[in-house]
C-alpha cells in the first residue's frame, strides 16, 4: 500500500523529480516543492503520513526548526530529512529535533523508499554507515581534543570567544549584553556568528563542543569589566 507523503525542498527540480519517481512506485505525493520558510506551514496544513524535508545546510543554526514545529503541531507526521553528507552532529541534531530519519540527497530511490517505509512504521530511518559514523564520534569524541580546540579558537574573534564562554556559563542574551556592555541585538548577532562558525545548531551544542575540545580551558577567564567610576560629587549614576 502506498504512503501518503510530501516532498518539500527549496530545489524545485530535485523535489519534482523525486516526487515523480515515488508516484511511479505507487505512493501518493501531496506536494513537491516549497521554500524552507514555508515548509512547516505546508506540512502542517496537509498532514501527510511521511514528509521528506530537504535541507542544504544541516549544520546551520535553525536548520531543523521546521522539524521541531511539525512535530509539535503534527506529532503523527514522520519527518525524514534529505540532505548532504552530514557530520555526526548534523544527524544528532536532526533526530533531536524530532526527525525519524536522515537520507543523503544522492541516495538511490530504493533507499529513499526504504526510509519512508521505516519512518511510517515508527523505526529510525538512517543508513548504517551514517549511524556508525555518529556512534563512532560519540564513543571517540576526539583523538586530539587540544588540536581541535586550538583550531576552533582560531576561528573566533576575541569578542566571540568571550560570548562563547558566557554561553557555556549559561548566560542568556540579556546577561551577555549586560556583561559585555553591548546592546542585546548585538549580543544576539555575536551568538549567531559563534554558532555558525562552530557548525552547531544551538547554544547547548556550542557549550558541549567547547567543553569537549578543551576550548574553554584555552579561552581563560572572562575579562574584568569595571562599572563607571564615581565622580567627585558621589557615586556613579546608574543606567537610565
Amino acid at each position: 500500500m502506498g504512503v501518503r507523503l510530501m516532498v518539500v525542498d527549496d530545489h524545485r527540480l530535485l523535489a519534482e523529480a523525486l516526487a515523480s519517481a515515488l508516484k511511479l512506485r505507487g505512493h501518493r505525493v501531496l506536494a513537491a516543492a516549497a521554500p524552507a520558510a514555508g515548509a512547516a506551514d505546508l506540512v502542517i496544513s496537509r498532514a501527510p503520513e511521511v514528509c521528506l524535508l530537504g535541507t542544504a545546510a544541516p549544520a546551520e543554526p535553525g536548520a531543523f526548526d521546521p522539524v521541531l514545529r511539525i512535530k509539535r503541531e503534527r506529532p503523527q507526521v514522520a519527518v525524514v530529512v534529505l540532505g548532504p553528507v552530514p557530520s555526526p552532529r548534523g544527524i544528532a541534531a536532526a533526530f533531536a529535533a524530532g526527525a525519524s530519519g536522515y537520507v543523503r540527497h544522492d541516495e538511490r530511490i530504493e533507499g529513499v523508499e526504504r526510509a519512508i517505509m521505516k519512518a511510517r512504521a515508527g523505526e529510525a530511518a538512517v543508513a548504517p554507515q551514517l549511524l556508525q559514523g555518529a556512534f563512532g564520534e560519540l564513543l571517540n569524541p576526539a583523538a586530539q581534543p587540544d588540536d581541535e580546540g586550538r583550531r576552533l579558537l582560531e576561528m573566533l574573534t576575541p569578542r566571540e570567544v568571550e560570548v562563547l564562554v558566557r554561553v557555556a556559563d549559561g548566560e542568556d542574551t540579556r546577561l551577555i549584553a549586560a556583561g559585555m556592555g553591548i546592546a542585546p541585538s548585538t549580543a544576539r548577532t555575536h551568538v549567531q556568528r559563534v554558532l555558525m562558525k562552530l557548525g552547531v545548531g544551538s547554544r547547548l551544542e556550542a557549550a558541549a563542543l567547547a567543553a569537549r575540545t578543551g576550548l574553554l580551558d584555552r579561552a581563560g577567564p572572562l575579562p574584568h569589566r569595571p562599572g563607571p567610576a564615581a565622580g567627585p560629587g558621589g557615586p556613579a549614576a546608574g543606567p537610565e
